[in-house]
Parts: C-alpha cells; structure tokens; sequence
C-alpha cells in the first residue's frame, strides 16, 4: 500500500533523523577526534583526515591507513588490507537492497555511505511513525552521520596541531564504539540469538584463525548462522 505524507514531513523526518543519530553523533565526535589527532600526530594536518573523511568514510581504516601512510605501504598492500578490513560491508549491505532499490539517483549515495551505525539505525525503520518519509529518513540519516564523521577529524586535526600530547591507546576509540552498539542493540531487542551468534563465531574464528586472519572467516560463519537460525530470532522477536 502506498504511504501518503504530509506537506511537513522533510521537516519532521529531518527532525527524527536527526534526534535518532544523536548517539552516533556522540560517538563519532570522539571517535573521529582521536583520529584527527592521530593523523596530525604522524605529518598529515587537519585538511587531510577532512579528506579523508568524505572519500574513504571508514572508521577501522582511516586507523588503518595511517599507519599505511607513515610506513610507505605500496598501493597493493593497502587494497588488500582494505579488503579485509571493510569485508563485512559486503555481507550486511545485501540486506539493504530492498530498502534502498527505489532510491533512483540517491542509491550511489546512500551505498557510499552506508556504515555501521548507519546500518542500525535505518534498520530500525519499523519503529518510525507513519509521517516520517523513509527514503528522506535514509538520506538524512545517512548525510548527517558523514557530516558528524568530517567534522569530528577536523576538530581532532586542529586539537592535534594546537596541543602536543601522547597519542598511545588512542586507536581504541573505534572498539569502544563498536562495543557502545553492540550493548545498544542487546537493549532494545527481545531476541539476542544474532548477537549471541556474532560472538561465538567471532571467538570461534578468532581461536582457529588468529587475530590476523579471523574477520573474513568470522562474517562468513556469522552470515550461515543467521540464514540457519534466522526463524528461530523472529519468533522470539
């Protein structure tokens, strides 16, 4: 059935989207500030993790990559390790192709800008009002995120550059991030069979495979899991 908005609704959607990424909004000032900071730290100043920040948009690599580029890493060593850092976009990017298949020119965006928490939040579409536009939700939600990401590694850029400190352990924010959801995501649903599943086929990964080599193994595992026990989560949800 078709869904029918109200003249206000780009203003009430904006206005949902932007209430719902607030705690991405938290999270990614800090986390991208830790970033910013670690670039500056190693050469590069703040226009560069801007940069950055709107062509690669990927948390765990931006890390990455600054290490690639203090150590002279050649182009093929960076587009294999990127391939392995970011292979789990594959996996739960083919479950958007449903929701984002009528975007028309907006799709190229919205795949680009589909990460983590992007993920999770226009996942939760379901618990929206009926006034809010979804494809506008999808838009706002996704360029909000970004916007928060930029202007968290310009900050961290100028932090860095205006005050000297050690930047040991600051690489750890990403975890921290990544932790903040999963316990988010356990607290607001019934069913926690797919979060229980992504931590045993994780460490189970993690024994047999070595931290080196666990994340491609681990998402395939975690990917069969939920195909076979996927009946067994909507029920309980």
């Amino acid at each position: 059935m078709e869904t029918y908005y109200h003249k206000n609704s780009t203003k009430t959607t904006a206005k949902k989207a932007f209430i719902n990424s607030l705690p991405v909004m938290a999270g990614y000032i800090c986390l991208c500030i830790g970033f910013g900071v670690l670039l500056e730290s190693n050469g590069y100043s703040f226009l560069w993790a801007i940069l950055m920040s709107l062509t690669i948009y990927a948390g765990s690599m931006q890390y990455v990559a600054v290490d690639l580029l203090s150590g002279g890493a050649t182009l093929i060593a960076t587009a294999l390790m990127t391939l392995m850092v970011n292979a789990r976009h594959l996996f739960y990017s083919i479950s958007m192709l449903e929701n984002y298949k009528n975007m028309g020119k907006l799709k190229p965006l919205l795949a680009a800008t589909l990460t983590d928490e992007t993920y999770s939040l226009v996942c939760s579409k379901e618990l929206l009002p009926e006034d809010i536009d979804e494809k506008k939700y999808y838009l706002f939600i996704s360029l909000m995120n970004q916007c928060y990401w930029v202007a968290g590694s310009a900050i961290g850029g100028l932090v860095g550059a205006a005050i000297t400190f050690n930047t040991t352990g600051i690489e750890f924010a990403m975890t921290s991030l990544f932790v903040l959801i999963f316990v988010e995501q356990w607290e607001s649903t019934k069913s926690h069979i797919p979060a229980i599943l992504g931590v045993v086929c994780s460490l189970g990964c993690l024994v047999v495979f070595g931290s080196g080599s666990f994340l491609i193994p681990s998402m395939i595992c975690i990917t069969i899991a939920l195909l076979i026990f996927r009946k067994g989560a909507e029920k309980n949800d």
